[in-house]
């Protein structure tokens, strides 16, 4: 059963699989491998390069600076705001794609690209996986203190927007190419504060 996990090293060798079956395709929820600095914010800028990944401790510090996007005092670019970026692993350690929560939105975020991105690596498509990572990703967000949340897809994407209607997803509109859906959070029992793994 697939499950949400933090970034972690221990994931290379699949992580790095699945980036070249997605061969260059956008990736909604993994982030992006290149940010240039920002002064205004203090934001150093990062770059990271497949071929660099290989090396154990690239690898290490990408998830460092995938793992401090959440933390509200990591510099960050203007416009951005603090995200939790998650991967999705089978029962294997084999990670299946990402998902990213991100804790609020801009004027951006509102209108196209909502609170949660996800994507699924092609060969681990059709097997529930998105659905199980978003319903968890929802208990997430409700431990945050989360209502409700916004997620977005292309019009096109009857896949995407089945997955997010079966999790509870109600369409509000389309903006820019982009169905808008809000989808109500998810109670649990865990203690709040409670993180992933």
């Amino acid at each position: 059963m697939a499950q949400i996990v933090r970034p972690d090293a221990r994931y290379q060798r699949s992580y790095l699989a699945a980036h070249d079956e997605f061969d260059g395709a956008h990736r909604d929820g993994d982030g992006d491998w290149e940010q240039p600095a920002d002064p205004a914010t203090g934001f150093a800028g990062f770059a990271f390069t497949r071929e660099g990944l290989e090396e154990a401790d690239e690898f290490r510090r990408f998830v460092r600076e995938r793992r401090a996007a959440e933390l509200p005092e990591t510099p960050r670019p203007s416009g951005h705001v603090p995200c939790t970026f998650l991967w999705i692993v089978g029962d294997d350690d084999e990670y299946l794609g990402s998902i990213s929560l991100r804790h609020e939105l801009t004027d951006v975020l509102l209108e196209e690209g909502g609170h949660i991105g996800y994507s699924i690596r092609p060969s681990a498509r059709r097997r529930g996986h998105a659905t199980t990572a978003l319903r968890q990703t929802l208990e997430l967000a409700g431990e945050m203190g989360m209502d409700r949340v916004l997620v977005t897809c292309d019009e096109d994407n009857a896949a995407s927007s089945a997955t997010i209607e079966r999790v509870g997803g109600e369409y509000e509109d389309s903006r820019a190419g982009k169905r808008r859906y809000w989808v109500p959070t998810i109670a649990t029992d865990r203690p709040a504060g409670a993180v992933i793994g």
